[in-house]
C-alpha cells in the first residue's frame, strides 16, 4: 500500500510518529538532513518489518527537497500521508534577530512544508485521497520566540490554504499543535503525540479537523 512520508525524522515527535504508521504496516519513507539521524531512526523500525527507505535532504533547498519526494513517491506510490516535522526552534526576542536569520526560521517553519504541499498534494488530490500534516506549536504567541511564533503562524495559514486548494479533492491538512516540551515519560511523550497523527489521517471526510492540540497526555 502507499505508505507514509515523513520529513523532519529526527529523534522525538518525527520518530514517534514514523512508528505509529509502522504499526499499520505502512511503507515509511524518512527525509532529514542527517545520515546518522536517518540511520538510528530507521533501526527503530526495524521490528515493524514494512519497506523502510531514508533520503537525505534539507528541507529549505527545494532541490533536494523535490528529489526527495519524488523518490519516495517512485519506490513507494504517491503516500497515503505526508508528516512535515522539521522546525528551527530557538528563544529570540523582538528586534534581536536579522533579516537573514528570520528568513532561515521561515524557511524552515514554513516554506520547506508548502514546498513539500507543492510536490505531494496535487498527486493527492488526482488520486482523490492523502493526508498533508505539519508539526505546529505555541496556540498563543510568545515574545520570547518570536520567530518561532511567526512560523507557526504561518503553519496555520499554511493549512488553511491547502484546505481551500485542495480539501475538495479529498486531501486533509492538518496541524497538531504541541504546547509544551517534548520529552518521553512526561505529558508531552513524543508516542503520545504520535497518536494525535494518526487519529487525524483516519478522520472520516466529514469530521476532518483541521487542528490538533496537545495539552497532556492523549
Amino acid at each position: 500500500m502507499p505508505g507514509a512520508v515523513i520529513i523532519g525524522a529526527g529523534p522525538g515527535i518525527g520518530q514517534a510518529v514514523a512508528r505509529r504508521f509502522a504499526r499499520e504496516g505502512m511503507p515509511i519513507t524518512l527525509i532529514a538532513r542527517g545520515g546518522q539521524t536517518l540511520r538510528v531512526v530507521a533501526d527503530g523500525l526495524a521490528p515493524y518489518g514494512v519497506p523502510i527507505i531514508t533520503l537525505q535532504a534539507d528541507s529549505t533547498d527545494r532541490a533536494e527537497l523535490d528529489a526527495a519526494l519524488d523518490q519516495a513517491v517512485s519506490e513507494h506510490g504517491v503516500p497515503e500521508v505526508a508528516v512535515y516535522n522539521a522546525a528551527l526552534v530557538r528563544a529570540d526576542e523582538l528586534g534581536e534577530l536579522s533579516v537573514r536569520d528570520h528568513m532561515e526560521a521561515w524557511a524552515v517553519n514554513v516554506v520547506g512544508a508548502l514546498n513539500a504541499a507543492a510536490r505531494l498534494a496535487p498527486a493527492m488530490a488526482a488520486r482523490g485521497s492523502g493526508t498533508f500534516l505539519v508539526t505546529g506549536g505555541m496556540p498563543e504567541p510568545k515574545p520570547e520566540y518570536v520567530s518561532l511564533s511567526l512560523g507557526k503562524a504561518g503553519v496555520r495559514t499554511l493549512i488553511a490554504l491547502l484546505d481551500q486548494r485542495y480539501g475538495s479533492f479529498g486531501v486533509h491538512a492538518a496541524s497538531v499543535t504541541v504546547d509544551g516540551p517534548v520529552a518521553p515519560g512526561t505529558d508531552f511523550d513524543p508516542d503520545d503525540i504520535a497518536e494525535h497523527y494518526w487519529h487525524l489521517h483516519t478522520q472520516p471526510r466529514h469530521l476532518w479537523d483541521h487542528e490538533a492540540l496537545h495539552a497532556g497526555r492523549f
